[in-house]
């Protein structure tokens, strides 16, 4: 929980301690209670309402289906590797020839300077 193990925890706990002083710590205490009891009325209110509005849709999901740990990527690459999606399209003619104006594919394209 936020980066900080249990010895730090009791060092912050101290601190506060001793920064807010024996006479003031029950007031706050009763604040932090406070805060927490509203936090939780907060989401309990959100988690009905959600599961108002969304209902029993939820609980018909196979979440096991969507489970990132039953894939395995070396499957998957076979299988659609070794799929055939679609035949190839056999050739039905020849490929037209050029144009009479466009130069071969073989030959050198002409160079103008003043071409922008």
């Amino acid at each position: 929980m936020f980066g900080i193990n249990g010895a730090e925890f009791v060092v912050l706990l101290v601190v506060a301690v001793l920064v807010i002083g024996p006479e003031r710590l029950p007031h706050y205490a009763e604040q932090l209670g406070g805060f927490v009891r509203s936090a939780r009325g907060y989401l309990r209110d959100a988690k009905a309402r959600v599961d108002e509005e969304i209902g029993a849709e939820v609980g018909d999901v196979d979440w096991s289906k969507l489970d990132p740990r039953q894939y395995d990527p070396r499957r998957i690459v076979r299988e659609a590797l070794l799929e055939d999606d679609d035949p190839r399209p056999a050739r039905t003619a020849p490929p037209p020839p050029p144009a009479a104006g466009a130069p071969a594919s073989g030959a050198a394209v002409p160079f103008d300077d003043e071409a922008t």
